[in-house]
């Protein structure tokens, strides 16, 4: 059994990703709160190392979350479900932040102890930013 993964798709959901992580993050969204809670100095740091983190960690989730949306769509067209790349996409994006994501940052916060709302702001990043990369994935198609 072999599975399809587009790499325009891939690709297409890792800028699609960049552009989401820049909305979410920017002073007038979240930023600056998240900034504050996560006392974070803007000063510090090499942006150009962030920036490459950030977007070779996209593309790899990106890669994942196709191929783990090839698969699901290949289960259920199987099975005789009729669901649509993009729907089987959107799903797997979904499953994906609530098993992988979602749960993984609320127990790490807690143990971290973290504000809630810096746990929020991060966790609705994730789940944002899946669904926006199963979006694009399914939309550009196998």
């Amino acid at each position: 059994m072999e599975f399809d993964v587009n790499l325009l798709g891939v690709l297409v959901a890792t800028a699609a990703s960049m552009a989401v992580g820049m909305i979410w993050y920017n002073e007038r969204v979240f930023g600056k709160s998240w900034i504050k809670m996560a006392k974070i100095d803007p000063k510090k740091g090499s942006m150009a190392w962030s920036m490459g983190t950030v977007i070779v960690s996209s593309f790899a989730m990106a890669f994942v979350l196709a191929h783990f949306t090839s698969f699901a769509h290949h289960v259920t067209l199987h099975d005789g479900l009729s669901n649509s790349f993009l729907m089987d996409s959107m799903l797997t994006a979904l499953w994906a932040w609530l098993g992988f994501q979602g749960l993984r940052f609320f127990m790490h916060d807690q143990f971290n102890q973290r504000r809630k709302k810096e746990s929020l702001i991060h966790m609705g990043n994730d789940l944002v930013t899946l669904l926006v990369m199963g979006v694009m994935i399914g939309l550009v198609g196998q």
